[in-house]
């Protein structure tokens, strides 16, 4: 059961990634199709940059993926039967985790939300060069989280994931 719950927690949060960067990056290849002047070219440029930094390497890279990869971890080695049934979100931090980041997911998921429906309202070709950023941001979390699990399945200590 357990490690079912391990691949579960894995498995859902790859699927929720997955479907949104292709969705977002059916949206970007749109905006890009159009024929792009020079401002449209310098912030494509500097907001993949910026959302590799600070999504990707920043958020994904040093934050969330390791924690996530311990708490799958956790979830193989001991998870509960409400752990390992509702894994994905016990693996993002939706419960049992430290106050702070419990407050954090939250936090990130209503902005994440916030993002999606003002995006929705930015005419192509700036909505494309945004949602290039956030392909590249997501892209890089998904194989860093990948990473990181595979990295710490042999052995964990869930008391690292506060740090």
């Amino acid at each position: 059961m357990r490690l079912l719950g391990a691949f579960w927690a894995v498995i859902g949060f790859s699927l929720l990634l997955i479907v949104a960067i292709h969705r977002l990056g059916e949206m970007a290849l749109e905006g890009l199709a159009d024929s792009l002047n020079w401002m449209h070219w310098a912030l494509l440029i500097a907001n993949v940059a910026f959302m590799a930094y600070s999504e990707g390497y920043r958020g994904f890279q040093l934050k969330f993926s390791p924690r996530f990869a311990l708490r799958v971890a956790h979830v193989h080695r001991q998870g509960t039967l409400v752990e390992c049934l509702l894994a994905p979100f016990y693996a993002m931090g939706f419960f049992s985790a430290p106050r702070r980041v419990i407050i954090t997911t939250y936090a990130l998921t209503l902005m994440i939300i916030g993002f999606v429906i003002t995006f929705r309202y930015i005419p192509q070709p700036w909505r494309g060069v945004l949602d290039a950023g956030v392909v590249v941001g997501l892209l890089w979390g998904l194989l860093v989280s990948w990473r990181e699990v595979v990295r710490h399945w042999p052995n964990h200590r869930l008391s690292e994931e506060s740090s």
